[in-house]
């Protein structure tokens, strides 16, 4: 893989929100003292330009909710066309990730789901990262092969939080079965819902950069509810 290489419905029951928290406790969080990494894979395949347009203005808020809680390092990946799959050098600031991501035109292609999970297995192996975000909306790969990858990763304790545009059903069942393998999350948004995808990103940022007491401490604050109830129905 290359850098710059190759380069629902509302839940609001509070018990389920605290069932989240719970999943969540039992997660990996960031420690030692180091800023969370969080890789950031989008799929750039031609029909997810209007998404990709979208997750580039709302990526700065990622940063935000994580700079009260230790910082975030983020690494951009993404496929598009039939081979590219490309990561970037890792960014602590949005300005500069939005740079990256205003150089990329989305092409036509196939999911490289599984390449994805083998670059952050390597990326996690090299230095600890805390969690995976992969928005995407389809999955035309063997399940089997991606399942094996997701495996490893859960085995590395990286969490995979995966958010999936529409409901197309074998996308859902495998985007399912990757957040169980890994112990992470999936929560699906509608298409063009921006004020959901920007409250997954806040919530998955925050819970990289500071583990389950910065995901508690956003689910207490108003506008961090929102977040958090959408995530509740990451664990199933």
């Amino acid at each position: 893989m290359g850098a710059d290489r190759d380069i629902a419905k509302p839940v609001s029951r509070k018990a389920e929100v605290d069932a989240f928290l719970e999943h969540a406790r039992a997660l990996s969080p960031r420690s030692g003292g180091r800023r969370g990494r969080l890789v950031f894979a989008l799929d750039a395949t031609m029909s997810r330009q209007p998404t990709w347009d979208m997750a580039c203005k709302l990526q700065a808020e990622m940063f935000e909710e994580a700079a009260a809680t230790g910082g975030l390092d983020v690494q951009l990946v993404y496929y598009r066309g039939l081979t590219e799959c490309a990561a970037s050098q890792w960014v602590s600031e949005p300005k500069r990730l939005a740079r990256l991501m205003e150089k990329i035109a989305c092409q036509g292609g196939e999911t490289q789901i599984r390449r994805v999970l083998e670059h952050v297995l390597k990326e996690s192996k090299r230095q600890k990262v805390h969690a995976l975000v992969f928005v995407g909306d389809c999955m035309e790969e063997p399940i089997d092969e991606i399942c094996a990858a997701a495996g490893k990763l859960g085995l590395l304790g990286v969490p995979v939080f995966v958010f999936q545009e529409g409901n197309e059903p074998v996308a859902e069942r495998a985007f399912k079965e990757i957040a169980r393998l890994t112990k992470g999350a999936w929560c699906p948004f509608d298409a063009g819902a921006a004020h959901e995808l920007r409250e997954l990103l806040r919530a998955a940022a925050a819970y990289a950069a500071g583990g389950y007491k910065a995901l508690s401490d956003l689910s207490k604050r108003d506008e961090g509810a929102g977040a958090t109830r959408l995530l509740a129905q990451m664990r199933e």
